[in-house]
């Protein structure tokens, strides 16, 4: 299959699954591989018999979504961002926490996959923050359209590839090695919680003190959707919550509520209700 036909197919199914063309450009390669080999499972001639092929097959819908995903998933990823989280973040959220009353911190990461992103909050406040906050404690929630990533998850192990970029200290204290794998410790994983769930047509209430949302709705969704979004993402936060997006990712203009935390372009902070 042609990279131009395979571009001009993806631009006009997209939509359909309230995602963009724009966000899949760089990512198209894969994409496009596994749509050629769902092409060949149904013995069809080419992309234009498949597109016939979804007009006539409701139920291929849901197949071409999950071949639309992108995953990468690691611990620590955008280590910048994540030890502006641990340094500035965190602190900030755990001392107005301690405030209100709170007892806990309640973080919910959306698109999680294999859970690397949720357990790296964790794993930030147990080695770290958390130590200067006796007082409190963190619960995380882990979501997910994927139930084969979410069972990972659940399970905990890592290759060394994907935990590479932790502190060997961390290492060491939260995971038990095997001889290709390492193991999260139940300690760890007893402070996340993993959902299935879509959320272009379902989204988790909290309140939330921090919201990890990279590299998904702001790069694939479209841009009804990102604000819808952003603002159930908004309305979930307590006032000064914290709001993760990717490094690469932007904010839906003309959205208001939030204000950029410090110089990171990646982090916001719910504007507080006394200031808007």
């Amino acid at each position: 299959m042609q990279d131009k036909h395979c571009v001009r197919f993806l631009q006009s199914v997209l939509p359909q699954l309230q995602m963009r063309w724009p966000g899949f450009r760089k990512v198209r390669k894969q994409v496009c591989k596994r749509i050629h080999r769902r092409i060949s499972e149904l013995e069809l001639s080419d992309v234009d018999a498949y597109q016939h092929y979804l007009q006539t097959h409701v139920n291929e819908w849901p197949i071409l979504d999950h071949l639309c995903r992108v995953t990468v998933s690691r611990f620590y990823r955008d280590k910048v961002v994540l030890e502006h989280v641990r340094t500035e973040v965190l602190p900030e959220l755990s001392k107005s926490a301690i405030d209100a009353g709170n007892t806990t911190l309640r973080g919910w990461s959306a698109g999680c996959a294999m859970g690397e992103e949720a357990y790296s909050l964790v794993l930030i406040w147990n080695e770290t923050v958390g130590k200067q906050f006796p007082q409190l404690d963190i619960e995380v929630i882990g979501s997910d359209i994927d139930e084969v990533l979410l069972q990972r998850a659940s399970r905990a192990c890592y290759s060394y590839g994907s935990v590479k970029a932790l502190p060997e200290a961390w290492l060491n204290s939260a995971f038990t090695q095997n001889i290709n794998e390492y193991c999260l410790e139940t300690r760890i994983r007893n402070k996340v919680s993993f959902f299935k769930l879509d959320i272009r047509d379902k989204l988790i209430k909290g309140p939330f003190h921090i919201v990890f949302c990279r590299n998904m709705a702001f790069t694939y969704f479209e841009y009804a959707l990102q604000l819808e979004m952003l603002e159930h993402i908004r309305n979930n936060l307590v006032d000064g919550g914290a709001l993760i997006i990717g490094g690469h990712e932007s904010l839906p203009e003309g959205f208001s509520g939030f204000e950029q935390w410090s110089k990171q372009r990646a982090i916001f902070r719910k504007t507080r209700v006394n200031s808007e």
